[in-house]
């Protein structure tokens, strides 16, 4: 069978080296790619948002499937089009990727349904928005409602703060659109865990649980970026949470996007806090999240190609699916002024010897190739990633794997996984 990826990040590359090692895949297409990905897949020259010319490139190369692996696609509709014209494509339609396209949107259904997240409330006015932060205090948290890359979301936890925040989202624009409204909600306490499950819009099949770094610097401190490192399992979610994550989250908002309408098809990531052994959402993602993909990818068992298959036939009952028992850990490495203004071009090195060890694969998320050289070409570069025997022993691969890799300006937290580490 043929497969076409859509994306170009560290999330695609590890989706294309899965469905490399697929019995059923004979050839993998990706859009745009990457570098790394060029190395096992035909990375196509088309706009990832030029929906009728990838239509086109499906319908002349016969591409059994398409997976869609970033949210920005989703969110304007390639799902729609592609099954209007028969292709089978794996990811949910507009209207149900509003669950991760407009916070407003997801607070919303939540609260409808009661599925557990944190106290808010929606303003379109700056001064209104400011006046209720003043009421309510702090911490808190303000969030543009439309798409943002992961860095439309502050805790503030100062007034100065919170009106910095306000003045990015809602005067300057930074988001453009995104921010015409903001969600404004309590800073909920505890743990954060990332929860994913495959879901065709009737059978639910979970993954092994991860969880996400998202600020960074060590020690959760600076601003949020996409993340800049993931390792699975979490443990702060035990089995008996995994039920309750199952029962009280997972299900009633596929069962809540039924109810109005919405067929949920692809992949489910909850973004959760943990306290006290109880979760609440923090945010959904209607795809799999980076860089949680390369630690869960490395970690699965099945074919991928027969599960995303699966998905797009309404068929997902008949998989079973298995996970090897060892932890992954991936180690972001990002442009110098990530997550802002970055460098590019800069030279990168020693990815072979990092592949060389054993346990160990680097994916690619920015990078490109000038003049023959192996370049930086985004803010996050590389997702270092590695098994091992226990959690210490992946993040020790892990690093030993970064220590071999090179490029001007270059940065990664230190701390990734420490958490798990220490808990053990």
């Amino acid at each position: 069978m043929k497969v076409l990826v859509i994306g170009g990040g560290g999330r695609e590359h590890a989706i294309v080296w899965k469905l490399s090692q697929s019995r059923h895949v004979d050839k993998i297409y990706c859009c745009p790619g990457n570098a790394g990905i060029s190395e096992l897949a035909e990375c196509i020259d088309v706009n990832q948002n030029d929906f009728n010319a990838l239509l086109d490139f499906v319908k002349y190369e016969w591409i059994d499937l398409t997976i869609v692996g970033p949210e920005d696609p989703l969110s304007k509709g390639i799902v729609d089009l592609f099954a209007k014209e028969g292709r089978k494509i794996v990811g949910p339609d507009q209207a149900a990727a509003q669950l991760e396209s407009s916070k407003v949107f997801c607070k919303d259904l939540l609260k409808k349904y009661g599925i557990p997240s944190a106290e808010y409330k929606v303003f379109t006015s700056y001064i209104h928005a400011e006046d209720y932060i003043k009421i309510k205090g702090f911490p808190i948290v303000i969030k543009a409602d439309g798409l943002a890359a992961g860095k439309g979301v502050f805790i503030a936890s100062t007034l100065d703060e919170a009106r910095d925040a306000l003045k990015i989202i809602m005067k300057e624009k930074a988001f453009g659109d995104a921010g015409n409204r903001v969600v404004v909600e309590e800073c909920l306490a505890g743990e954060e865990a990332s929860y994913m499950v495959f879901t065709d819009g009737k059978t639910i099949l979970p993954m092994v649980s991860s969880q996400d770094h998202k600020r960074i610097f060590d020690d959760d401190k600076g601003l949020n970026t996409g993340g800049m490192g993931a390792y699975s399992p979490a443990p702060v979610v035990t089995d008996g949470l995994e039920n309750v994550i199952r029962e009280r989250i997972m299900t009633p908002t596929v069962n809540a996007l039924k109810a109005e309408g919405m067929k949920y098809k692809g992949i489910l990531y909850a973004g959760l806090m943990i306290d006290q052994g109880r979760p609440k959402v923090l945010e959904f993602n209607c795809r799999l999240g980076d860089p949680e993909t390369q630690p869960v990818l490395s970690r699965l068992e099945t074919d991928f190609m027969e599960i995303a298959m699966a998905i797009a036939e309404e068929r997902l009952h008949e998989i079973s699916i298995s996970w090897k028992k060892d932890p992954a850990v991936c180690v972001v490495m990002s442009s110098e002024g990530y997550p802002g203004t970055y460098r590019k071009g800069d030279t990168i090195t020693g990815i072979k010897q990092a592949n060389d060890l054993e346990g160990t694969y680097v994916f690619h998320a920015g990078t490109a190739y000038k003049e023959e050289r192996l370049v930086t070409s985004g803010g996050r570069v590389l997702g270092v990633t590695a098994t091992g025997i226990t959690i210490a022993d992946a993040q020790k691969k892990a690093y030993e794997a970064v220590d071999k890799i090179h490029f001007k300006g270059m940065h990664y937290r230190k701390d990734i996984a420490d958490r798990a580490v220490k808990s053990r």
